[in-house]
């Protein structure tokens, strides 16, 4: 801010501007003066003070009351703004006294989404009321990248393999297991568990080719030295699934996300037998302790669940953070 512009501001004060406005809607310095509870001349004194700051004539004084000058009109334009800001802000700090207020913005990924934030994030609502959740479903390296920016508060995704975590502090969240899933009546859904590397025998129904899942099969098919034969790709777990309904390929998906999506069309699972098959979703930020109170308070929440899935927790040395 320049000097001129902090002389400005130091020149005009709040109740000044409060007198102005109560005279502009009252059209009259002593009707004004009743409602504030002060004396006319305490008025008159306060505008011509407010008149000499901004080195112009705001009213025009006449035997019926006033009227404003061009200025005037400007001026009254700006300090109802100021005042309402003004009422604004002593709301919303008369909240936080009360309570803890606030919002949170957080970016989380399609596994997380759909397998644990519907219920987790409820409870957390249920509890604080008063917090806000801005929430937005991104790829799990887009995800990172809003927290590494600040467009995000929190982030929750896979940061293992291929997601770009550059050191993001990380917390564990849920853990889950992909599973493949078949048609059913589908010869591989005899088997009790499967290596992914059986699986590049078939054509493949995946997600988008930045997602974690497509980046694990790509890592792993690589690794293998075959050819990883995706022939269709869709952005949605549910279109997945009805694409292997109709026979048109097999698939990976997490445990929980197929028991909530089987209903979709008539589709079995069989276990991966891979380690990369078993993830942890994890909360980033770029600073845990320098998040504010809100964000502190969704972080403590998230991280006190476990896995709903049925599935055995990971193992401590699997439950290592990723950086």
């Amino acid at each position: 801010m320049k000097s001129s512009e902090r002389s400005f501001a130091r020149r005009i004060d709040l109740t000044s501007l409060q007198l102005f406005v109560a005279v502009c809607e009252l059209g009259s310095i002593g009707r004004a003066a009743e409602r504030e509870f002060i004396a006319a001349s305490a008025v008159s004194k306060r505008l011509s003070d407010l008149e000499a700051a901004v080195d112009t004539a705001l009213l025009y004084r006449h035997s019926r009351g006033v009227t404003l000058t061009p200025a005037g009109e400007s001026l009254l334009h700006h300090a109802r703004t100021v005042l309402f800001g003004l009422e604004r802000m002593q709301g919303e700090l008369s909240e936080y006294a009360e309570g803890v207020r606030g919002h949170v913005r957080v970016h989380a990924n399609i596994s997380a989404i759909l397998q644990f934030l519907p219920e987790d994030l409820g409870a957390f609502a249920r509890q604080h009321s008063q917090i806000k959740i801005d929430l937005q479903e991104h790829l799990s390296s887009a995800v990172l990248h809003a927290v590494q920016e600040g467009a995000a508060d929190l982030g929750i995704c896979n940061v293992g393999m291929g997601s770009n975590a550059h050191d993001l502090p990380s917390r564990l969240y849920r853990s889950d297991r992909l599973v493949l899933v078949v048609p059913a009546g589908h010869e591989l859904q005899a088997l009790d568990a499967i290596d992914f590397e059986a699986v590049l025998d078939w054509d493949i129904v995946g997600l988008h080719a930045n997602s974690s899942i497509s980046l694990a099969m790509r890592a792993a098919a690589a690794a293998a030295g075959r050819p990883l034969r995706q022939r269709i790709q869709v952005t949605g777990l549910d279109a997945m699934c009805r694409m292997i309904d109709n026979g048109l390929g097999v698939g990976l998906l997490p445990d929980r996300a197929f028991e909530l999506m089987r209903s979709v069309g008539r589709l079995a699972a069989v276990p991966l037998t891979d380690a990369w098959a078993h993830r942890e979703l994890r909360v980033v930020a770029r600073d845990f302790d320098a998040l504010p109170i809100t964000s502190r308070l969704l972080v403590e929440h998230l991280t006190a669940q476990r896995p709903s899935t049925g599935q055995p927790t990971a193992s401590p040395a699997e439950s290592a953070p990723h950086h």
